[in-house]
């Protein structure tokens, strides 16, 4: 087994994983991203509802949320040359988890804010602090091939070479700034390398404001589905963090 939670459950068989989602709408968008997608993505092996079989990638992952990555600047370089190719791709036909409207974003964000102060999760300080870091991630941005769940572990690497991309089933159109926060949430010393492989102007600060944004709505979520938000290196660490960051 390698992640079970309510939504959906992923094993290895040796070099096949088995997703098993319910939602096969979800698994649906998963295959036809990784045929749009000009990045390195598993093999499709065969698709039985509701279960999609998949080809293990070679290498290793980039690195783990919460702890220090061992990748070298270039194969983080060249995981931003990976998110570039992606964005400059064409559109694909349907929004991601990464194209959700302002306005639903924005409500989300209050009701999460408001839950993890009226239940004790968190200082209120640090609620507000962060909860204004992220304002600058409520902007208007022009929409993108966006993966929508890039998390460090989900791109794989051989030596300073990107082998694959996994877990697409959040893919769509989306704010590209997004997928760079993701990529480097709780890995801030590598958004420069980031930055430099993906080769074009970028703000930081909306970054910085996606990285509280998620860690703000992750938490409840994380907690609910048997994850620790507040492991060292994890989401806690990473809102005390941009707290620390303001005058």
């Amino acid at each position: 087994m390698v992640v079970a939670h309510s939504e959906r459950a992923t094993l290895r068989v040796g070099d096949v994983f088995l997703k098993v989602d319910s939602d096969q709408a979800r698994i649906g968008v998963e295959v036809e991203a990784m045929a749009l997608a000009p990045v390195p993505t598993p093999k499709v092996l065969w698709h039985k509802p509701p279960v999609l079989a998949i080809a293990a990638v070679p290498g290793t992952a980039l690195g783990r949320l919460g702890e220090p990555s061992t990748a070298s600047p270039a194969a983080w370089a060249a995981a931003g040359a990976a998110i570039r190719r992606l964005h400059d791709a064409p559109l694909p036909p349907r929004l991601g988890r990464a194209g959700r409207g302002l306005d639903e974003l924005a409500a989300d964000l209050d009701g999460e804010c408001e839950w993890l102060v009226t239940n004790g999760v968190l200082p209120a300080d640090l609620v507000t602090r962060n909860r204004q870091i992220a304002e600058a991630a409520l902007r208007p941005w022009a929409p993108v091939f966006t993966h929508g769940d890039l998390q460090i572990d989900h791109v794989f690497i051989d030596g300073d070479e990107i082998t694959g991309i996994i877990d697409w089933s959040e893919a769509g159109q989306g704010d590209a700034l997004f997928d760079l926060a993701i990529l480097t949430l709780g890995h801030e010393e590598n958004l420069d390398d980031v930055v430099a492989g993906y080769g074009t102007d970028v703000d930081l600060d909306v970054i910085r404001a996606w990285w509280s944004l998620r860690s703000l709505l992750g938490v409840r979520w994380l907690s609910e589905h048997g994850f620790d938000p507040f492991a060292p290196g994890c989401e806690i660490d990473v809102l005390r963090s941009a707290r620390a960051r303001l005058p």
